[in-house]
């Protein structure tokens, strides 16, 4: 029995966090085992990368070194969690997939979408999310959001024109891709937000 493979996306600030836990409830409620994990991390490899990139050690990386990187991680991450999980049949939710590289290292930082394409055949093989929903908000709504939060990681300290790159490269992809990315409107508030993922969630398990 295969399990279901769902993925989280949105830019800074998208409210990823408390609509991950939201999700993960939702399959819990309907009797799914599931698997709740992250990228780039969900390994011991993958969260020693995750500070490789995330970090300040590194400010001046290339970009080809953040790229390979990032599917270092992900090759790791899945033979050791996703795989296994789903060959069990458990679904498996995951905080950021391959289309946050489209965005971040394709859209962001301009580099050659069919590289990117090249590892992900070379990764993935044919492993692709059974569903994704993407957390679109506008790029400063998002931004004051995260800058409520934290201290800025690497990325975040990017300009804004880094991150409207990022936000239209998801939506292009979810254009592309109508049946498995589903974007919701994350500039609402939590209780709309929610409701959106609750009528995408159930759409998806009636099918599943």
């Amino acid at each position: 029995m295969t399990g279901k493979f769902i993925t989280v996306e949105g830019g800074e600030g998208a409210g990823k966090t408390s609509n991950l836990n939201f999700i993960k409830s939702l399959l819990e409620a309907s009797g799914k085992s599931v698997v709740f994990t992250r990228e780039p991390g969900g390994t011991g490899l993958g969260e020693d990368i995750r500070e490789l990139l995330l970090g300040h050690k590194h400010t001046g990386m290339s970009d080809l070194a953040e790229l390979l990187l990032v599917f270092a991680a992900r090759a790791e991450h899945l033979e050791q969690v996703i795989k296994p999980a789903l060959n069990n049949g458990q679904w498996v939710l995951c905080d950021r997939f391959t289309d946050a590289t489209y965005a971040y290292q394709g859209g962001g930082r301009s580099l050659d979408m069919d590289s990117i394409k090249t590892l992900e055949s070379l990764v993935q093989d044919e492993l692709r999310p059974d569903l994704t929903l993407l957390l679109d908000l506008p790029v400063e709504q998002g931004m004051q959001r995260a800058g409520q939060r934290s201290a800025p990681d690497r990325f975040e300290k990017e300009k804004m024109d880094f991150f409207d790159k990022v936000r239209a490269t998801y939506l292009q992809r979810a254009e592309a891709d109508p049946d498995r990315i589903k974007t919701i409107d994350a500039g609402k508030t939590l209780e709309q937000v929610q409701a959106q993922i609750s009528q995408v969630i159930d759409h998806f398990m009636l099918g599943h």
